[in-house]
């Protein structure tokens, strides 16, 4: 499994740079899930680490179903030259309204690159709000070219990707990504503890912040220390 970590800061991508995670995962936590961090912070972190053994990723936002907003925004984040764009699919329930998203977002970040890896994210929490059934995630992800599918949680309140969904049913959401051709990724305020587990479900990546940062709190700076406790848990 290769290691996700998100980040708010060029601070924080120093940190989490010199450790052995796979993807730096650029982000605004004060925009929920997802939130999308802005250009300029975007771009210095790409700048300071694309000659770098690290991938950088970027996510877009706990997304509306605007289609037009989406695609813009997946066109001006794949010319910050980042390696993997990640959309949240939150305020849509279908999967038409997937669909037209993806599909979107696929077209405007191969305008600018064939070797961005498009990430389609739902919510493992979905039942709580009324979002996007995690199959209909999957196909959608599938039939619009999408790269990779993703289960995060939407609702940060101290629930987790297991509170939100059995075991069964995310084996089930990475057995189907598999079978429909996609990578597969799961987050959504995983611990060390789970590791083990996850192991046995066998995503193909795992992304992760509150368990690395101070006091467990997504909202608060990444420990180094906690970092690679994380880490030597793979």
């Amino acid at each position: 499994m290769k290691t996700l970590i998100s980040v708010v800061s060029l601070e924080e991508a120093k940190i989490v740079a010199k450790s052995e995670t796979d993807i730096l995962d650029v982000k605004n936590t004060e925009e929920g899930s997802l939130g999308a961090q802005t250009p300029g912070v975007l771009k210095e972190i790409v700048e300071e680490f694309n000659n770098d053994k690290i991938l950088c990723s970027a996510a877009l936002g706990d997304l509306p179903f605007k289609p037009g907003t989406a695609t813009l925004a997946a066109y001006g984040a794949a010319n910050c030259g980042v390696n993997y764009i990640k959309a949240g699919l939150h305020g849509l329930s279908t999967y038409e309204e997937a669909y037209k998203m993806m599909v979107g977002i696929v077209k405007a970040v191969r305008m600018v690159s064939d070797h961005i890896t498009v990430v389609a994210c739902g919510y493992a929490d979905f039942s709580r709000f009324g979002g996007l059934h995690y199959k209909d995630l999957v196909q959608a992800a599938k039939d619009a070219g999408a790269d990779v599918a993703m289960l995060d949680t939407a609702i940060k309140d101290g629930k987790t990707l297991f509170d939100a969904l059995s075991i069964e049913e995310i084996q089930d959401f990475v057995d189907l990504s598999k079978k429909g051709g996609l990578l597969c990724a799961l987050a959504g305020s995983i611990r060390k503890e789970d590791m083990p587990v996850l192991a046995k479900i066998a995503p193909d990546i795992v992304g992760v912040r509150g368990a690395v940062c101070d006091s467990s709190d997504r909202t608060k700076g990444i420990i180094e220390e906690r970092l690679q406790e994380f880490l030597s848990s793979k």
